[in-house]
């Protein structure tokens, strides 16, 4: 059989002190590494194109700073034009271990996944290091993407140390992905939205003297925002365009219920105020039944979304376009 064709897609901006390293790094399986420079200020891409000599290396350039996920998808289009079968992203900061690689093209090369990402959250150990308000961000920002993306089965969602197999990388509408910092969760929502099989990865991270971009205060505001889209589009998508179902209905009941019931109640009690007058047992019931049966229905809701991860990997149901490289019969397999 034909060899797998492993890509590795490192984005640079002001990782001038580490990229080198990183590329020094990278396993010998790695047949193509695109260094993307993302108009960095430092010149990432001029330094590697005269210090590394690595004939895997190809350099692509950024007129304009496009931010990571700019970056990625320019390195995604190359490799699918060299025909590459699965591109691995590794940020030049040294945070990321190259000696990992091998994880996270298994699971693509044994047909078990379509996506593979970093896990810092899987042993107890991988966290002792970590400063204590990531922890408890990317904590709350797991949760968040579990909503919002649909993949309950996974955590990190930040997680930038990623691996995608031709397949899966064909289907995504690359021109629609987040640019910047929400990259890495829009990848997310957009495979799901395809029914690929995500796997998550364990590593450990290393945290040295890089400095991130990223400012919470800032972002957290647009964070939620396409969160909470996300999540309304993904209902829409799932449960009314390309399937009604059950969890349809379960949400559908639930929420009315739900909604009867509180302003059923807000509205009693108000007039009860008004009026200086107690409501009656009966009215009480009346509001307090609905919320309690409109909560079990959008918990059974919750329920059947759990169960709805994605388990059938899209390269056991499109083309594999290494079917078309393979030799045909009886031609000696080079």
């Amino acid at each position: 059989m034909t060899p797998w064709r492993i890509a590795v897609a490192i984005p640079c901006f002001k990782v001038k002190r580490h990229v080198l390293d990183v590329l020094a790094a990278v396993p010998a399986e790695v047949s193509d590494i695109y260094v993307v420079d993302d108009a960095c200020p430092e010149g990432s891409g001029d330094w590697v194109r005269a210090q590394c000599h690595d004939p895997r290396v190809r350099v692509l350039f950024h007129e304009q700073n496009q931010g990571v996920g700019g970056a990625i998808v320019t390195a995604y289009r190359q490799a699918l034009a060299d025909g590459c079968d699965v591109v691995v992203k590794i940020d030049g900061d040294g945070q990321m271990d190259p000696a990992l690689l091998p994880r996270f093209v298994q699971p693509i090369r044994a047909g078990l996944a379509d996506y593979a990402k970093g896990n810092r959250f899987f042993r107890p150990e991988s966290v002792r290091g970590m400063p204590k308000i990531r922890l408890l961000g990317n904590a709350a920002l797991s949760f968040l993407t579990k909503l919002s993306c649909g993949y309950w089965n996974l955590m990190d969602p930040t997680n930038g140390y990623t691996a995608i197999g031709a397949v899966a990388l064909r289907e995504l509408p690359l021109d629609k992905l987040e640019k910047r910092y929400f990259f890495e969760t829009d990848m997310l929502f957009r495979l799901n939205t395809l029914r690929a099989v995500v796997r998550d990865v364990p590593m450990d991270a290393v945290y040295a003297d890089e400095q991130s971009n990223l400012r919470v205060g800032r972002v957290l505001p647009e964070f939620l925002r396409k969160h909470l889209s996300r999540l309304w589009r993904r209902y829409v998508y799932c449960y009314w365009l390309r399937d009604f179902n059950t969890g349809t209905l379960y949400s559908i009941a639930g929420a009315a219920l739900l909604l009867f019931g509180l302003v059923f109640g807000a509205w009693h009690w108000l007039e009860s105020v008004r009026l200086g007058h107690a409501s009656t047992s009966g009215t009480v019931m009346l509001a307090a039944l609905p919320i309690l049966v409109g909560v079990q229905f959008l918990i059974a809701f919750l329920h059947q979304d759990v169960s709805n991860v994605p388990t059938e990997p899209l390269s056991r149901q499109l083309p594999n376009p290494r079917e078309a490289r393979r030799p045909a019969d009886g031609a000696p397999d080079l």
